[in-house]
């Protein structure tokens, strides 16, 4: 006993390496690792941390386990939607920066004000040299509006060293056929094609009505379209694709004329990151959570809370991309012809 509690204190106490320990006492380094467990688990030593103020860790490890996330982070935000995305975005930029590496593809999806906030507070690094940075959703529209999902995209590859891939396109054109016109483009058949190499995809999580800057790009659906997606059961998006409350995708020939990554080609992506938060995107958000078509969350304290608190023991879907069944397409229907 009196051994274990001269180790604890030499150790712990007075910061000395284990490897000094076992030259100064002549005890094995394996014989010390044992009296320092010892001397835990009989409470000679009681280890306890004191997390800082901001930090939100039980809540973080909550999301995480009730969601199959691979990591949940949590942020202290004011109420107010402006500041709350550069402090999301301030988040985003720091996870970025040290979790990017050489050679890796990341996607980006447009129209996204937390993703601008992220750009706006990145710091310069040559971390992601060599690797590419993709736009994975149209970001042809206004002109006014038009210079975000560009600026986006360029700014990003440029402060993490690596090459910028524009989607020369917009996110949402007026019929399938002249979808499939843009698409048989060469440049963009060919950045289509990079979708697949995506390691990284940082996408906005959308309510069911678009936000300021959505509406003012031209990429939205027209409010007799959102009515009708609403009748189909969507609450939210990612890069423009609807899903229901429980995470399933909401198909309508809707998709068909969205020109961007497809979510069950999101789910290929080794991470997805959604940066989302607020009382508006709650149930966008939890949606997206139970279907699975995030692996990584930002987002704030209140909605945090509200996610862990209003969940059910329904919890996760799985990872499938859900069929368009024959119900479905009647609702669709159904909806339409109520003009």
């Amino acid at each position: 006993m009196r051994l274990m509690a001269k180790v604890a204190r030499m150790y712990y106490g007075l910061g000395i390496r284990q490897q000094e320990i076992t030259e100064r006492l002549r005890i094995h380094q394996s014989t010390i690792s044992r009296l320092l467990k010892r001397a835990r688990e009989a409470g000679i030593v009681r280890i306890s941390v004191s997390m800082p103020a901001g930090s939100f860790s039980e809540l973080e490890e909550g999301l995480e386990e009730k969601y199959a996330l691979a990591e949940a982070i949590v942020v202290d935000c004011l109420p107010d939607e402006q500041q709350m995305s550069r402090d999301l975005g301030n988040a985003a930029a720091f996870y970025l920066e040290t979790t990017v590496r050489e050679g890796e593809v990341v996607g980006i999806s447009s129209w996204s004000r937390n993703l601008l906030a992220m750009v706006d507070s990145l710091h310069p690094t040559q971390r992601g040299s060599g690797g590419k940075v993709i736009q994975i959703l149209g970001g042809m529209g206004s002109p006014d509006a038009q210079s975000h999902a560009t600026t986006l995209t360029q700014r990003l590859a440029a402060l993490i060293g690596a090459t910028a891939v524009l989607l020369p396109a917009p996110g949402i054109v007026g019929s399938p056929e002249a979808r499939q016109v843009l698409e048989n483009d060469s440049y963009v058949h060919q950045v289509l094609g990079l979708f697949a190499k995506v390691d990284t995809a940082l996408v906005g999580i959308g309510s069911l009505q678009p936000s300021r800057l959505l509406a003012s790009s031209g990429n939205t659906f027209s409010p007799r379209e959102i009515r009708q997606l609403q009748a189909l059961g969507a609450v939210g998006d990612i890069c423009l694709r609807f899903f229901d409350a429980d995470g399933n995708l909401v198909s309508t020939p809707l998709n068909d004329r969205v020109i961007g990554m497809e979510l069950g080609g999101l789910k290929q992506a080794r991470r997805v990151v959604g940066v989302a938060g607020g009382q508006r995107k709650e149930a966008a958000i939890r949606g997206a959570l139970r279907g699975g078509w995030i692996n990584v969350l930002i987002t704030d304290k209140q909605t945090a809370e509200q996610l862990l608190k209003g969940e059910t023991a329904r919890g996760v879907a799985d990872r499938r991309v859900p069929t368009v069944t024959a119900k479905t397409q009647k609702q669709y229907r159904a909806a339409t012809s109520r003009r």
